[in-house]
């Protein structure tokens, strides 16, 4: 239903065009091309529907990676399933696009509940955790992503629930205020966390079970592409899956997003044959995704730190302001893969591009410069 205001619109002023006015609001800062969200780990708003709900494994026979991971987790399934008790509080930390949501999806496949998926951000009041946590079944598992973002009034609301599984609830005010302890029925908190420091002490300690997730190798990407590709009813080579798996930064969620556009790509381009390792490499050149798994932006900032700073060091406001990124999102977002690939140093003087940077931009290290001299 569209709304319309009763106000009247206000009147365009005299002497200036409304063409004009639209070209000079129209003025704003050079981007880097929409490609580069391809790169991103985070979940993209068409990456949450039923297809990318059938692309996640349901068992730890599917799951593919992690092997130390789910070693304690299946150790700890069939110690828990012996006992016939529900499994202890589990805290699963790492860089986002790792599967953290998708293992707590098999720790209920695999324990035979059901598994109520939420994030911090969506329980702001009170009564929204008290109404999940009183709607859980015996064993069930609730998991909360994001959870280093919960509210302090939540996690005070969580303890007695995790611990002693009874929720207190307060009734009235003042003097005449009482306290009611409702019993729960004992279940599994699976918390996912980027951000594990931000975790509070007394949060944190109630977790059972804490457990980080790597990385991925590329040889085991490469079998979750040719895995989702099988999925798509899309025919992949094994080398096409490598050259995808080499540029998807170790992340699943990243390998999975590269071959849906390289699928698109030979779907126009190449409609006949296979993804080999050639069409893969010509539509990830179309979308500016180097062998590295660098985009336009890594690449930006790396030329603009080597030709304005001589390769640094180089303040993070002066980054910024040569780059047009803000101060946040170069610091979160495109340094951390950089320092991981050792392209990039942090020092206290400021950031500093490595002799590998220079080497992989086509960049003479300045050392090489001065011997070229007489």
């Amino acid at each position: 239903m569209a709304i319309i205001s009763s106000k009247q619109q206000a009147q365009e002023p005299v002497g200036q065009p409304k063409q004009r006015r639209e070209l000079s609001g129209s003025r704003k800062s050079p981007k880097a091309p929409a490609t580069e969200e391809l790169l991103q780990p985070q979940p993209a708003q068409d990456e949450q529907g039923k297809q990318e709900e059938s692309i996640r494994p349901r068992a730890f026979a599917d799951y593919i990676g992690q092997k130390d991971l789910k070693d304690v987790l299946d150790i700890a399934i069939k110690a828990a399933l012996a006992r016939g008790e529900t499994l202890d509080h589990l805290l699963l930390y790492g860089p986002p696009g790792l599967g953290k949501t998708t293992m707590a999806l098999i720790l209920a496949s695999e324990m035979r509940v059901d598994c109520k998926i939420t994030s911090a951000p969506a329980l702001e009041r009170p009564r929204d955790i008290v109404g999940l946590l009183v709607s859980l079944k015996p064993g069930d598992i609730l998991f909360i992503d994001e959870i280093h973002r919960l509210s302090r009034m939540t996690e005070e609301i969580l303890y007695p629930a995790m611990e002693d599984y009874r929720l207190d609830i307060t009734i009235g005010k003042g003097s005449s205020a009482k306290t009611r302890s409702v019993p729960l029925p004992r279940f599994t908190l699976v918390g996912a966390t980027t951000r594990m420091g931000a975790l509070t002490s007394p949060l944190r300690d109630r977790f059972g079970l804490i457990q980080r997730l790597r990385f991925y190798e590329p040889d085991e990407l490469s079998q979750i592409v040719l895995r989702t590709a099988q999925i798509l009813q899309t025919p992949l080579t094994e080398d096409g899956a490598l050259e995808l798996a080499r540029r998807a930064r170790g992340t699943p969620r990243i390998a999975n997003r590269l071959l849906k556009r390289v699928r698109d790509y030979a779907q126009v381009k190449a409609p006949e044959t296979s993804i080999t390792q050639e069409v893969a490499a010509q539509a990830l050149e179309l979308f500016q995704v180097d062998p590295c798994g660098l985009d336009w932006t890594d690449r930006r900032m790396l030329s603009v730190m080597i030709e304005q700073f001589n390769g640094g060091p180089v303040g993070l406001e002066t980054m910024a302001a040569s780059t047009g990124e803000d101060t946040q999102t170069i610091e979160e977002v495109y340094e951390p893969y950089l320092m991981q690939i050792g392209y990039l140093h942090r020092t206290p003087r400021g950031r500093i591009a490595t002799p590998s940077a220079y080497k992989h931009l086509g960049f003479t290290l300045p050392n090489e410069q001065l011997s070229l001299l007489p």
